[in-house]
């Protein structure tokens, strides 16, 4: 299974999640585990998600990821699952 980690963050708006959601639908990206706090109108999400059966590359997903972090105003970033683990260890 090839798992990335999906971060969210931004002024709160409605429809953050359904538009991430959607755009990992429509790409056949399952999400395995999801966080999301709202702290004094801060959006805070965290997901972790399978991209075995993407429909796309990683390197497209990222670009439209940061498309679509345009378009509802937040900050989207994607990382490999080794890759974020190796940058927290202690």
């Amino acid at each position: 299974m090839k798992k990335t980690i999906i971060t969210v963050i931004g002024k709160d708006t409605v429809g953050i999640i359904a538009k991430v959601c959607t755009y990992l639908a429509d790409n056949n990206i399952n999400i395995l585990d999801i966080s999301q706090t709202i702290i004094q109108d801060y959006f805070n999400m965290m997901m972790i998600v399978d991209t075995n059966s993407a429909k796309k590359p990683f390197d497209v997903m990222t670009k439209e990821f940061d498309e679509l972090s345009e378009v509802i105003g937040v900050a989207i970033k994607c990382q490999r699952e080794d890759i974020f683990n190796k940058m927290h260890r202690i």
